[in-house]
């Protein structure tokens, strides 16, 4: 398997786009390029879609056309990242070789006619995918423009039911496992009358209702998605100069994906975050997603930002995100005049180290007619144009100033990706009409991560593979405050590193199905929360479903602010020497309490018994952080006005503000800072207005 190098992101924020010069109907480069010098652009992506053009048929290549682009972006100073055109297959591949389509059940083929209908485990596509690779990469490598490569796009999009990926999948059981009695142990195939007596009696996963055997699908269909990334990478960097990267641009909803495995293999990571602009960035209303692939609200906005930051822990590249509407043609929400800003350095704060948008211009044909682009459909540089105009100044004035910065975290959560998988197959929550929840395990996780931002705190997401690295003692001294919600899929060691983290001084905050599961998605036969309801001084038996909110009270330390509420479960705690921090306001879950929290070694563990409301997990966290590094700079603060920060090499910090919302705000600075875009000095006690969808950069002196 190919392995990362130690490449670090260009010096600056690098600016750009997605351009593709070959959909315009007529030839336009060199004014793009003017228009792009002139709006601050310093980088475009392009090629990765276009295969046909590439090879138009079978082993006739056209390798040129890109040459005046790149020629033109070089003249201008603006950077490229090449892509490989793997994610769209050409027609004449498609009908030489029908078997290549991936299958969503087993021998349905996916039907050609859009993008990603391809098993790439298999051996045919693999070869013409090889050829393609080998001849733009070889044609483009040595041009001074490149400056790395994004091979793919969006991996994981299918879960592969063909024969031949199924019979791989049976051949890594056997290797796992060594013989079906095995299997038949660790599965529990007892259940049902499903024991093997051979390796060739497993059934296809179409029919499949066991949790076990779904992990091990999703796991390996995961490696399928790490495994032709990793081929890939392999092959450029047979041609790539030690100062080119190699990176894919994530989609993390995939289902197909396991990201921190992926990025072992790349050598930075670069990721899409797309979501519903205009008042789904207000920061004091609650609106619901418009897709399952975008987000709304400023705190899963910033969710996206984390972990992105989170696959390797370091800044991370933004390959394409909105520029105007971004969806079919039925939605429309083109941003609002500031926002477009705001989610730039929202990203940047996070630990972005480029901002590309999708993508230049907005086409005239195909799926994404009304995926707006920097320029609208008659390629005048319209509002949009020139608000990304400004944010290009605004990362022109900034410069290297934000070279090695490193984004604050007051609260680290935990993030499992087995957990994931397994609870989209098993699902604790129930959606309004009553059916399972396939989004639950992100659900969880958000319901304490919108709690960090609102109570105005920072996050840091860390898969639990990287806080085993780190170690307990090293863990609780970077974040006093750990959140693991939902580690349903989770080892013996991982949960002693959980009570170990508490010991250590940490403040363990445990979410509902945390110590419930073990690594093959078995539930524990064991007191709940397993391997830490002795330290955390509570236990549970049964749990139910909420079919509506229910108010709680608090106790002790805990303040609840109006409309503190749980929501969707409530495991029935009892308390076996932890302090009550909330109550049930209902005749029977009244018998349970709702939070509690113990004191275990030289910290504690705080146990939330349900999924919190917004109110209630900002109420929590600030309890449990009560001075969030965001005070140092505007204590006092409210939504909609966010505060984010970051560490820089030399020791100072940086800092950005925001106004989500359409009320002007204002802040008085606690600290003395200067504006790295106006130059301006800015002293203690400053008072900064903050108008309406607006952000501020400073840093500090």
């Amino acid at each position: 398997m190919s392995a990362s190098r130690p490449v670090q992101p260009p010096s600056g924020v690098l600016f750009g786009a997605a351009y593709y010069a070959e959909y315009h109907r007529e030839e336009r480069t060199e004014a793009d390029l003017d228009l792009m010098q002139e709006a601050g652009f310093t980088v475009i992506r392009v090629g990765e879609s276009v295969w046909s053009t590439w090879e138009p048929r079978d082993g006739e290549f056209d390798l040129d056309w890109l040459q005046p682009v790149l020629d033109g972006a070089h003249e201008r100073g603006i950077a490229v990242i090449l892509g490989t055109p793997t994610y769209a297959v050409p027609p004449w591949l498609q009908t030489a070789y029908p078997e290549i389509a991936a299958e969503r059940r087993t021998g349905e083929r996916v039907p050609w006619g859009a993008r990603q209908e391809v098993d790439y485990s298999h051996p045919a596509f693999l070869f013409h995918a090889e050829r393609v690779i080998r001849a733009v990469v070889a044609r483009y490598a040595d041009h001074p423009a490149v400056i790395g490569y994004q091979v793919d796009n969006e991996p994981g999009m299918e879960l592969f039911h063909n024969r031949g990926s199924f019979q791989r999948f049976v051949r890594r059981l056997e290797a796992q496992y060594g013989d079906v009695e095995t299997i038949n142990r660790e599965w529990g195939l007892t259940y049902w009358s499903h024991r093997l007596s051979a390796w060739s009696d497993l059934w296809t996963p179409d029919g499949n209702t066991l949790p076990q055997y779904d992990l091990a699908w999703r796991r390996y269909q995961a490696d399928l998605t790490t495994e032709f990334i990793a081929w890939q990478a392999g092959i450029v960097r047979e041609y790539a100069s030690p100062e080119q990267f190699v990176t894919t641009c994530i989609a993390y909803p995939r289902p197909a994906l396991a990201d921190e495995q992926l990025v072992e293999v790349l050598d930075l990571t670069a990721g899409n975050p797309y979501y519903a602009m205009q008042d789904h960035l207000d920061a004091t209303v609650d609106l619901e997603p418009l897709t399952h692939w975008t987000t709304s609200g400023v705190a899963a906005m910033l969710r996206q930002a984390d972990r992105m930051y989170s696959s390797k822990q370091s800044r991370f590249l933004v390959t394409e995100t909105d520029a105007q509407s971004i969806g079919g043609s039925e939605l429309n929400l083109p941003p609002y005049p500031g926002q477009l800003r705001q989610a730039a350095f929202a990203f940047v704060s996070r630990g972005a180290a480029m901002i590309e948008y999708w993508h230049w211009h907005t086409l005239p044909y195909g799926t994404e007619t009304y995926w707006g682009g920097v320029l609208p459909h008659s390629l005048e540089p319209g509002r949009v144009y020139h608000e990304l105009a400004g944010v290009g100044a605004d990362l022109r004035s900034i410069g290297s100033t934000l070279d090695g910065y490193e984004p604050d975290g007051d609260v680290a959560i935990l993030w499992s990706n087995d957990s994931r998988f397994a609870l989209e197959f098993f699902p604790p929550l129930a959606t309004a009409d009553g059916l399972p929840d396939r989004a639950s395990y992100q659900h969880i996780v958000d319901a304490f991560h919108r709690g960090v931002i609102d109570a105005g705190a920072q996050s840091r997401i860390l898969h639990v593979s990287q806080a085993l690295e780190l170690g307990a003692t090293e863990l609780a001294a970077r974040y006093p405050v750990l959140v693991a919600p939902g580690l349903y899929v989770a080892t013996d060691a991982d949960l002693d590193l959980l009570r170990d983290y508490a010991e250590a001084g940490g403040h363990l905050i445990v979410g509902i199905r945390t110590g419930y599961g073990d690594e093959e998605a078995r539930a524990r036969v064991e007191v709940a929360p397993a391997r830490l309801h002795e330290a955390a001084g509570v236990r549970y038996e049964e749990f139910s479903n909420l079919g509506s909110d229910v108010a709680v009270t608090a106790s002790g330390p805990l303040e609840a602010s109006a409309g503190a509420a749980a929501r969707r479960w409530a495991d029935g705690l009892i308390s076996t020497g932890a302090d009550t921090l909330a109550a049930y306001d209902h005749p029977r879950f009244s018998d349970f309490p709702a939070v509690t929290t113990n004191a275990h070694g030289a910290g504690r563990i705080t146990v939330v018994g349900t999924v919190p409301s917004p109110t209630l997990a900002a109420d929590l966290v600030r309890w449990a952080v009560p001075a969030p590094i965001g005070d140092g700079l505007a204590p006092g603060r409210a939504l909609p006005v966010t505060v984010a920060s970051g560490s820089l090499p030399d020791g100072r910090r940086a800092w950005f503000v925001f106004n989500w919302g359409w009320e002007p705000q204002a802040v008085t600075l606690a600290a003395s800072v200067t504006d790295p875009v106006s130059g301006e000095h800015l002293p203690t006690g400053t008072d900064v207005s903050l108008p309406a969808w607006s952000t501020r950069t400073f840093v500090s002196e």
